[in-house]
């Protein structure tokens, strides 16, 4: 199987509790909390190994709440590997009203970088990266790092390396301005593509053909957009495809879009065809979604979800 290494700059201890009832004013008893490792890369590595594969995390971790973090993944069985990240890794919390259904989610800002500590990652980075690695950048960044980080990120990767990249904000306005060189996939919601576009895509037809001009434009090799609870949509230089997302009763959307890239790219990585990658991601989202917290999913889930998706080819 081709290696995977996903990179998380910005990790966070996720803490997931519930509450009777979300009011101001009163203190709520909270239930029991569920602690695990979070971020986006962290989610991706997770996910892989409860969908049976294999994969390394590089990690930036600081100060105690770093170290709490390193013993959820080793508890996890996620091999990973740490850099020093300045001051304290953050925490987010998940509380969920159990009258209504509500999930309220609470996330820390993460640390500011110097310079330093960013080339402290990247020295990292290129002493673990092994030829045709498939590597995986998500989640958000912290404080200090560039725009541009995708593009620093690829120079410090082997040549045949495989570049996939799931971010948002001014990190995703950057790599479509000013394209990642190499750069294999690019994955987006819609209303992150509608606000690249500067239009709505109403439509899967006008998200397929959005994601095919990216395409076009040498942004990525592979484009995909996310459609929420109608499917997603992929455009490489073979077509456009769009993959249903199967009903289901949703728990949590928490971890999902992490979920569909660690199953996209480990169809990927076993040598699966471009539907069956989409098939597999849609699915495991899905799987996701059924499941509270962070539990990110269930691998008999997945399995059963994947053989309802039927990927079709958008003309």
């Amino acid at each position: 199987m081709t290696p995977i290494l996903t990179l998380t700059l910005n990790p966070a201890l996720d803490i997931a509790t519930s509450v009777a009832k979300v009011v101001a004013g009163p203190k709520l008893r909270c239930a029991p909390p569920v602690v695990d490792p979070g971020g986006g890369g962290i989610n991706v590595s997770r996910a892989i190994r409860i969908l049976g594969g294999e994969s390394l995390a590089l990690v930036a971790l600081g100060g105690a709440t770093g170290l709490r973090l390193a013993a959820c993944l080793r508890r996890e069985g996620v091999g990973h590997s740490i850099v020093s990240a300045p001051g304290e890794t953050r925490q987010s919390l998940a509380v969920t009203d159990r009258t209504s259904g509500q999930q309220f989610r609470f996330v820390l800002p993460g640390e500011h970088w110097e310079r330093a500590d960013m080339d402290r990652l990247l020295t990292r980075l290129r002493e673990i990266a092994s030829p045709g690695t498939m590597v995986v950048l998500s989640g958000s960044q912290p404080p200090g790092i560039p725009d541009d980080f995708a593009t620093l990120v690829a120079m410090e990767i082997p040549p045949d390396a495989q570049l996939v990249l799931d971010t948002s904000g001014a990190a995703l306005a950057s790599a479509v301005k000013s394209p990642v060189p190499g750069l294999a996939i690019l994955r987006m919601d819609d209303a992150e593509a509608e606000g690249l576009a500067g239009r709505p895509l109403p439509r899967r037809e006008d998200s397929a053909a959005f994601a095919q001009d990216l395409v076009a434009a040498g942004i990525a090799r592979c484009v995909i957009i996310a459609r929420g609870a109608e499917g997603s949509v992929l455009a490489d230089a073979a077509g456009r495809l769009f993959a249903p997302a199967p009903a289901v009763r949703v728990v949590s959307a928490v971890g999902a879009g992490d979920t569909f890239v660690a199953a996209l790219v480990l169809a990927a990585a076993r040598g699966a065809g471009r539907a069956e990658m989409l098939a597999h991601a849609v699915a495991a989202a899905a799987a996701a979604c059924m499941t509270p917290a962070t539990d990110l999913c269930r691998a008999e889930d997945v399995a059963r979800l994947m053989a309802t998706v039927q990927p079709v080819v958008l003309t």
